[in-house]
């Protein structure tokens, strides 16, 4: 199977990008209207401490993680790698860190990107639920988000008034959310399991790791609701709630699209 990149982005995603980047040229022409004339260099300024932050980071993963190659960590290599097929992106320097915490994230302005998997992931995590977990990261490359994340997130950073920073801080956290959509449609591409998928989701928010405690996970997390304290604290998060994550995936596995990606007989197990 290989992935079909337009079929893979989430239909809000562009528009809600296209009205981040509105919003925040309005306000920042706003905010700077007595000194215009000096915002191209703030732009430049921001976006260059967004940038070096990054490479400072990666220097720091360089110095401190493990770097997953066929020679350190070579099943964890083989599934970066049949994920790369699987969703034709270019090649990325993989890290491992030691971390009790289940995450997993990717930056990077230009080639190779980077992703970092926490080492919780291999102790809980299957195969079939890692390959969605590195697709889902993939996806962020293939789809253009770590190179825009920077970008925008920097011009998002520019001084402006509190009312506007809290639009701008909303507006590309409604971004994000989308493009995590995004990439979970990656993920799935990627592990081509609509249930390990999941299940991978699942256990990103639950304590427990027998099957019963995952079966309760799962319950707690469909009877989610959009009562106005959820809605709230989604819209300050940079992640959609993990119901409506599971909820787009299943919509997203029924598609055509997605049954053309996956052939005549999708893995739905």
């Amino acid at each position: 199977m290989r992935a079909n990149l337009s079929a893979l982005r989430y239909p809000g995603e562009r528009s809600t990008l296209f009205g981040t980047l509105l919003l925040i040229g309005i306000i920042l022409l706003i905010s700077a209207a007595p000194t215009l004339l000096l915002l191209p260099l703030a732009v430049g300024l921001t976006v260059a401490v967004s940038y070096s932050r990054t490479r400072e980071h990666h220097q720091q993963l360089l110095r401190n993680a493990l770097a997953v190659t066929p020679a350190s960590a070579a099943g964890v290599d083989a599934l970066v790698q049949d994920c790369r097929r699987r969703l034709g992106a270019e090649a990325v320097q993989v890290f491992a860190v030691r971390s009790r915490q289940l995450n997993a994230y990717t930056f990077g302005l230009h080639a190779p990107r980077v992703v970092v998997l926490n080492s919780a992931l291999f102790e809980r995590m299957d195969a079939d639920e890692l390959r969605f977990i590195i697709g889902h990261e993939l996806g962020h490359v293939v789809l253009g988000h770590t190179w825009l994340n920077t970008l925008v997130g920097g011009m998002a950073g520019l001084p402006t008034s509190f009312g506007g920073a809290m639009l701008l801080t909303l507006a590309l956290r409604g971004w994000s959310r989308a493009c995590e959509y995004s990439a979970d449609r990656a993920g799935l591409a990627a592990c081509g399991s609509l249930n390990k998928a999941t299940s991978a989701l699942v256990k990103l928010v639950s304590t427990g790791r027998s099957p019963q405690d995952l079966e309760r996970a799962l319950r707690a997390v469909e009877a989610e609701d959009d009562s106005l304290i959820n809605v709230l604290a989604e819209s300050l998060s940079t992640h959609p709630m993990i119901v409506k994550r599971i909820a787009e995936l299943r919509q997203f596995a029924a598609s055509p699209e997605y049954q053309k990606m996956a052939g005549p007989n999708p893995n739905h197990r």
